[in-house]
């Protein structure tokens, strides 16, 4: 939830919390925590008052409902400068390719919950950047987001972008543009072998639609999950399809081990 008159972000959820604590206490402006939780955050309570910024302990957890719009607070809500998407730009992509550091660019992925699920995924696996377009049908940087990326946030950057076709041309034989669809032929094992000699740019797509055809069209390769009596030659899966946070952590596994 932002407070737009301060231009602030509320983020709750204790892990979300902590891990802000620990890695970027400095962004916090102000805490907010139940009695309960009062007892783990002495410390940061501490700094922020040598930096004469305020932190309260609240009467009750609808205050902290209030002030993050969420039931989801877990006993704790700090608020934090809003965080701006930095524009990816060529310098940034030179890097990526010049220390073989891979990423995931996201087609619209919609649900903010999807995207810290993804975030948090990538924190794990040690994927350090994230694209995302500048879509109305594409999740920023929200509350849902940060909480369910439990503490993901800080060690990730999200980057945006115009124009997901032209961007993918541009990293045409620099990176290797990995998209997935149900009916691919490679298997989602085989991202070892396509990214061997450079870094992999993975496209995850929209919850229901999947990537679009003009982003197909501009990838190396397409790739598909597996999925149960693939291999004894069923003609389709039980279900249509994984969640995208769920495919995304499959392929970063893949990428990774």
């Amino acid at each position: 939830m932002k407070n737009k008159e301060r231009n602030e972000l509320a983020v709750c959820g204790f892990a979300a919390v902590k891990t802000l604590e620990k890695m970027n206490w400095q962004k916090i402006r102000r805490l907010y925590f139940t009695q309960e939780r009062a007892p783990l955050f002495g410390g940061l309570c501490k700094k922020l008052a040598e930096q004469k910024r305020p932190y309260n302990q609240v009467h009750g957890p609808e205050e902290l409902e209030h002030l993050c719009g969420s039931i989801h607070h877990q006993g704790v809500v700090a608020m934090i400068e809003a965080p701006e998407v930095q524009p990816l730009n060529t310098a940034i992509t030179a890097s990526w390719v010049e220390h073989g550091e891979s990423a995931l660019l996201l087609d619209r992925v919609g649900n903010a919950n999807n995207l810290g699920a993804i975030v948090r995924s990538a924190a794990f696996f040690g994927i350090h950047n994230i694209i995302i377009p500048i879509d109305e049908a594409q999740s920023s940087v929200t509350t849902s987001s940060y909480r369910v990326a439990e503490g993901g946030m800080e060690f990730v950057s999200v980057y945006s972008i115009k124009s997901i076709p032209r961007l993918l041309r541009d990293m045409a034989g620099k990176m290797v543009r990995v998209g997935t669809a149900l009916d691919a032929k490679d298997s989602v094992s085989e991202l070892r072998t396509f990214c061997a000699d450079k870094p992999a740019l993975i496209v995850l797509g929209n919850e229901e639609k999947g990537i679009s055809a003009e982003v197909r069209q501009n990838c190396d390769r397409i790739v598909i999950i597996p999925y149960a009596g693939m291999a004894a030659g069923e003609n389709a899966p039980r279900v249509d399809s994984l969640n995208v946070a769920q495919a995304a952590a499959v392929i970063m596994y893949e990428l990774r081990k």
